[in-house]
């Protein structure tokens, strides 16, 4: 998949905006008096199907930013079978939220996002080697 005409800088910016919203809807804050993260995802699950339909919107916005900075298919399909579990899932009533608190889907694709990303960075850094 071709990457978008991003300059190095767009691009970086862009990775580090979707790094943000992950944050926000995976560990933006904590249950209080513990250490287990929480965001807008686990939250909205209290609401089934509608909380989770709508953060499921975002995590898709997230996969499709990842799309456009060149993320192979294989890897975009697994991207969105994270978002496919954590929404169907997630929308269980009162087990979906618990889930939805400890799956962390956005975490997970960004994950894979900077996996793609050093491959790639990786592999453009690496020379190439000559038979003599």
């Amino acid at each position: 998949m071709a990457t978008a005409a991003y300059n190095a800088d767009d691009r970086d910016a862009q990775i580090a905006h979707l790094e943000r919203l992950a944050d926000l809807l995976d560990s933006r804050w904590r249950i209080p008096g513990t250490s287990i993260p929480i965001g807008l995802d686990g939250i909205a699950s209290i609401f089934p199907v509608v909380g989770d339909s709508a953060t499921g919107v975002v995590a898709a916005y997230l996969v499709f930013q990842a799309a456009r900075l060149g993320v192979p298919r294989s890897t975009l399909l697994r991207m969105l079978g994270n978002v496919g579990v954590d929404w169907a899932v997630g929308s269980i009533p009162v087990f979906g939220t618990l889930f939805d608190i400890g799956f962390k889907a956005n975490r997970r694709n960004m994950r894979l996002l900077r996996e793609h990303l050093e491959r790639e960075r990786g592999a453009a850094v690496r020379p190439t080697l000559r038979r003599i």
